[in-house]
This record gives structure tokens, sequence and C-alpha cells, in this order.
């Protein structure tokens, strides 16, 4: 590969703009691969849901006696929602006609059955909920819509999920969280989050006040990211992906600040550290004050403009629960969430705006490799017929 050709991004600016490959990478991507889709923590009740659409699929995640199960949450007689809030705790009944559903998806009761539906029994036998894989990785809930989903552990490596686990466990169950409609590609605030180059300039008065993050150049992941993919199966793809989630510490925060609640809870850790986690494709937690809380950002693909941000904060558990200002500090939390990521979207949708078919490839840097390894990865995906 030519040097110069070598530091050109391979991501075409239709990768960012064309319909046809957004379902493309709904196909090929989110509905082959395992999602965030709540906290247990959410759940801790018999009957307690949560309901989210993944990939353009509404699904409903449900607490059955301290079991979870994640079904279609669309009714089997008129295409209903049902379970029709985000969060709730009521039986798996549809609200339009009545039909309920069992722990295994089965249709338990359908009111009036035999005078007006005229279902025999052994026809009823086949009324059942498409029900979807669902892993639990301490308090964090993955679903995967595939019918023969890849083993979680292709996906994230051991190291990752043994510290995903550890962390989310530390999770307090009181939960703010908020929506952000954003216009923007699902794949920019992914590319954002491994570019510490830029938080001197997108976040001066915020983010880069705290914590000094210093980019680096990786020569392995950067020569690498230069070759084509040396083998393009899908075992080697899922290989490939594994290596793009990771986390942990990432920077010290030499004056850290203190606050009264901290000695309320239970900290993660012991190190005055940022600590991020990314879970590829769409998956972010941080802890910007060394684990004395959290925050997760989910990046929810709606059209190939069109990005939801899902961000939630909590502390980390309370030592006796509740604290009465716990609100108020969720509520500060959220506000500096709201100063972080309203900087990263204000740039992110000037980056979208900016695109069009005719665009020039972005030009990059040497720190850069493991976005250009995400992106060979990536454009073999979209470029060929081979898939996870």
């Amino acid at each position: 590969m030519d040097p110069k050709a070598a530091m050109r991004s391979r991501m075409h600016p239709k990768y960012y703009l064309d319909s046809n490959i957004f379902e493309r990478e709904q196909q090929k991507i989110f509905r082959k691969v395992w999602l965030f889709a709540g906290l247990k923590t959410q759940l801790s009740k018999h009957n307690a849901f949560i309901t989210r659409k993944i990939a353009g699929i509404p699904v409903v995640i449900q607490n059955f006696h301290g079991e979870l199960h994640a079904f279609e949450n669309v009714c089997l007689h008129r295409s209903a929602l049902i379970q029709t809030e985000p969060t709730g705790c009521r039986p798996l009944v549809c609200p339009y006609h009545g039909w309920k559903y069992d722990d295994k998806g089965h249709v338990s009761h359908i009111p009036h059955c035999d005078s007006i539906y005229h279902f025999s029994d052994t026809q009823k036998q086949f009324f059942k909920l498409r029900e979807f894989s669902l892993r639990a990785v301490g308090n964090l809930i993955f679903v995967n819509l595939d019918n023969h989903p890849l083993a979680l552990e292709e996906q994230f490596s051991p190291d990752f999920l043994v510290s995903l686990e550890s962390s989310s466990n530390s999770y307090d169950s009181e939960v703010m969280a908020t929506t952000w409609t954003c216009r923007f590609n699902w794949k920019l605030p992914y590319e954002n989050l491994r570019d510490f180059n830029h938080i001197t300039y997108v976040h001066p008065k915020t983010l880069a006040k705290a914590v000094t993050f210093l980019p680096s150049i990786n020569e392995k992941l950067l020569q690498a990211s230069a070759q084509e993919l040396p083998d393009t199966s899908p075992f080697a793809l899922r290989k490939e992906m594994c290596t793009f989630s990771f986390g942990g510490k990432d920077a010290d925060i030499p004056k850290m600040q203190r606050f009264a609640w901290h000695d309320l809870v239970q900290r993660w850790g012991n190190e005055n550290a940022y600590y991020n986690w990314l879970a590829y494709p769409n998956l972010h937690i941080a802890s910007a004050n060394g684990g004395y809380s959290f925050t997760i950002e989910n990046h929810i693909p709606i059209s190939p403009g069109c990005t939801n941000i899902e961000v939630y904060r909590f502390t980390s558990r309370k030592k006796q629960p509740p604290f009465k200002s716990s609100s108020a500090v969720l509520l500060a939390e959220m506000h500096e969430s709201k100063l972080v990521v309203g900087e990263d979207v204000k740039i992110m949708e000037a980056v979208q705006a900016a695109l069009h078919t005719g665009a020039p490839h972005p030009t990059q840097g040497a720190y850069e490799g493991m976005n250009r390894l995400i992106e060979r990865w990536y454009h073999t995906l979209m470029e060929t017929e081979n898939g996870l």
C-alpha cells in the first residue's frame, strides 16, 4: 500500500449517509451481535420489565419469579405492543385484547377463547412469542437477536467480561436516565470515544480541566491497519471484533474533587482515576471520579443520520440506602453528563452535516490505529458477503 494512501480512512461518506448500507448494518451487525439492553437493578421484582427497540425490533425483558427472559414485544393476535411503557411492573398481558403470556412466551390465557376465537387446544400450543438469547454480566443485560447467536465470549474477551462484571456489580439501584435524539450516524460517537486527541479542543472547560488524556501511538496496530485482513472467514471476523472492546483505567486524576456523598457509597476500586469501558458496537461506560459513580451511554441507530443516545447516571452502591441528597447528587451528575455529551453532540452533528457523497476520505494520524483497524473490519463486512 502506498504510504500516503495508508493514512487515508477506508470510510467512504456513503457509510454515514446511505439507507441501504444502514439496513445492511442492521442485518450484518446489530442483529448478529450481543447488545446492551438494560440493567438488572431495574428488574428486581417479579413481573418488572423494561422495553427496548433493538435493530428495529421491539423487545421486552421481564422478570418471572427471579428469571429474566427477553421476548419480541408484539402480541401474536393483532401485533400490538404487549408492554407499552419503557419500564414497569405488570404481567405479560396485551392491553388490546387481553392475551396473556407465561414465562416461556406461550399464550396462557385468551379471554372468551371458546366463544369468539374458536382456537383448539392444539392450535394454542403453537402460539409462542419469539424469544431472544439473554446474558447478564454483573448488572449489565445483553440480548442477541440471532437465531443461532455467537457465544458472548467470542464477542468480548475474558478479561473484559471480568472487568465489566466486577465494576457493574457495584452499581446502585437508583438510576437517572435520559435520551438524546442526535443528528449523526451511530459510528461517529464510537470513533470519537476512541480519539483522545479531541478532548483538549472539544472539552477545554469541562473534561479537559479535570483529566489529562494523552493520545499515544501503537506501532503494531498502525502497521496491521495498513494491511488487508488476511482471513475473512466468520471465525476470523469474530476474533478480530473481540479486540474492539476494552476497558479499565484511562488516566490518573491527580486533583480529584471529593464530595461528602462519597463517604456514603461503596466505591469501586481505590484509584483516583478516570475509567472507560467500550463495548463494541455501541456501549460506553465511564467513571470520571475513581469509581464513586458511573455513566452509561448507549448509542442506538435510528437512521443513517439519526442516533439516540441513552444516558444513565448512578452512584456506586449506597452503604445505607437511601441518603436524603441522593436525588440531588444524581441530578448534578446528569448535569455534568449533559455538558460533556452536549459538546460531543455539537461537534458530531457538525461532522455529519458536512458529509456528502463526494466528500474526501478523512486523513488520519498515526495515533488512530484502533479506529483504522475497526474501519478495516467494517469495510470487509460491508463490501463482501462474509458475515459473523
